[in-house]
């Protein structure tokens, strides 16, 4: 069984998306609520696989100054899983150590394979809104026959990295991070895997991917990222083909 932990942060404008926000028609308080979204998202699809669900929150002490407030962090991220999930009694949420995020992942994947004795280990953040059930399953699967199992994602970028055994962590999701995990991986002398290719959305022109699968998807009746899909058509985003090059826009 694998532990998945999910990198959080309390969803708070000017502290998520923020690149998102710089480079598509969304306001910073809007790409909080998307990072909201997404999270739920992969709570979800993580608490309803066969892994054990970690909530690995970033505490108050690593948080900028600007991003502290009268809640907690662990209350806010706390809230946003009591929103997501029926039950959160067999969910542990845990703080995050490390000053760089490379450094947090590797301190949990590690702690988790050395101090608590789990078979396999992975991380993930809230990027990847098609994060499923199933593809959760499939990198366990995975970790049986590898030691690291990676989601690929486009531009270099990964949404799951999985470990059986620990690796050098150190700038460890430096880009292009499926490069860098993989001779990681391979350093350390084990065999690595990949998960299908999937969309992550960290600046706009990631929504030139995420958002015609995730209207396809709705078109054909098939699985959708539910809190992902409610947000995009609240927010009115859709891609437009009408200049040179398509557009993120709002109706």
């Amino acid at each position: 069984m694998t532990t998945i932990a999910v990198l959080a942060d309390p969803p708070r404008e000017g502290l998520v998306a923020t690149d998102l926000a710089a480079t598509s028609p969304l306001s910073e308080a809007e790409t909080a609520e998307w990072y909201a979204a997404v999270l739920k998202d992969i709570l979800v699809a993580v608490d309803r696989s066969g892994g054990d669900l970690l909530v690995n929150y970033r505490p108050d002490d690593l948080l900028p100054d600007e991003a502290v407030t009268e809640t907690t962090s662990e209350a806010a991220v706390r809230a946003v899983a009591a929103s997501a999930l029926d039950d959160l009694g067999d969910v542990r949420f845990e703080p995050q150590v490390g000053s760089t995020v490379s450094a947090r992942a590797g301190n949990t994947v590690t702690h988790l394979l050395r101090e608590e004795d789990v078979v396999s280990a992975a991380v993930v953040d809230p990027t990847g809104p098609f994060l499923t059930r199933a593809i959760v399953d499939n990198a366990a699967m995975k970790l049986r026959r590898s030691e690291v199992v990676l989601g690929t994602s486009t531009r270099g970028r990964v949404y799951y990295a999985g470990f059986t055994d620990p690796v050098d962590f150190t700038d460890a999701l430096a880009e292009p991070a499926l490069e860098t995990l993989t001779a990681r991986g391979r350093d350390a002398g084990g065999e690595v895997d990949f998960l299908p290719v999937q969309p992550v959305v960290e600046t706009g022109d990631d929504l030139l991917d995420a958002l015609p699968l995730l209207n396809a998807r709705i078109d054909a009746e098939r699985a959708v990222p539910v809190h992902t899909a409610t947000v995009a058509a609240d927010l009115g985003l859709r891609v437009t083909y009408d200049g040179p090059e398509p557009s993120v826009v709002r109706d």
